[in-house]
């Protein structure tokens, strides 16, 4: 799989994802505006910080004249899933991906990045890799700085219907592989049940946000791979397949 994935495919599938950014990070830069943050440092923030989450939630911070601590420590819990998705993905890669190189695009990592690249089959060479996030990462930059340009001009409605467009882009690479691949579907439908108590149920009120999608996450993988789990000889025949 991974000699036949070139730079252009990846420049393929994050095409899309770089569309959908743009528009989601035009909110982002939007609001940031309003808060008063001047337009270089949301873009500096958008640059540095690929993740809609977490630059909303330190916009809060910034604006209330928060410490570094409580900037920290709000993206470690608002992030933490990443820990997860960084490390499946590093079962992904192939042997042309250095030490240095594999810290440097960890950085890239987001919610469709990793939805995108963990969903093909075999290994994943950096070439691939670095086409995929490349776009995305343009996309997210220039949308942030349009929006921060634009400032507070536009109509609150507008602004929170373009948060819409990561939810859709996601739920749009997620269909797919739930309906082609056994045990996918069953796992999305328990994470999104753990994910609805969690925010339902009084007692788990308190809970951060991060906590949540990483329990969710943990546990609906691990009941699925003890009642779908995938043959390795099987898993190792499909790679064959895709590298032939």
């Amino acid at each position: 799989m991974s000699k036949k994935l070139s730079f252009n495919n990846g420049i393929s599938d994050g095409l899309p994802i770089g569309l959908g950014y743009l528009s989601v990070s035009f909110a982002f830069g939007v609001q940031a505006s309003i808060l008063g943050i001047p337009f270089y440092m949301s873009l500096f923030i958008s640059m540095t910080n690929l993740t809609s989450a977490g630059q909303l939630a330190g916009l809060t911070v910034i604006a209330s004249l928060g410490t570094f601590l409580e900037i920290i420590l709000t993206q470690l819990i608002i992030n933490s899933r990443y820990f997860l998705m960084s490390l499946t993905l590093s079962q992904k890669v192939d042997e042309s991906f250095s030490i240095g190189q594999r810290f440097f695009l960890s950085a890239f990592v987001t919610d469709e990045i990793f939805a995108v690249a963990s969903n093909k089959r075999g290994l994943i060479n950096k070439k691939y890799f670095f086409g995929l996030v490349i776009l995305p990462y343009i996309g997210w930059a220039t949308g942030t700085l349009l929006g921060a340009v634009a400032g507070s001009s536009l109509p609150v409605q507008i602004t929170n219907a373009l948060g819409i467009a990561l939810y859709a882009m996601f739920i749009a690479i997620i269909i797919p592989p739930a309906i082609s691949v056994k045990g996918v579907l069953p796992c999305v439908l328990m994470a999104t049940a753990l994910s609805s108590a969690f925010y339902f149920i009084p007692i788990f009120a308190n809970l951060p946000n991060g906590f949540r999608y990483i329990i969710s996450a943990v546990v609906s993988a691990l009941i699925t791979a003890y009642f779908f789990p995938i043959a390795q000889e099987e898993n190792n025949k499909n790679c064959q397949k895709e590298g032939d």
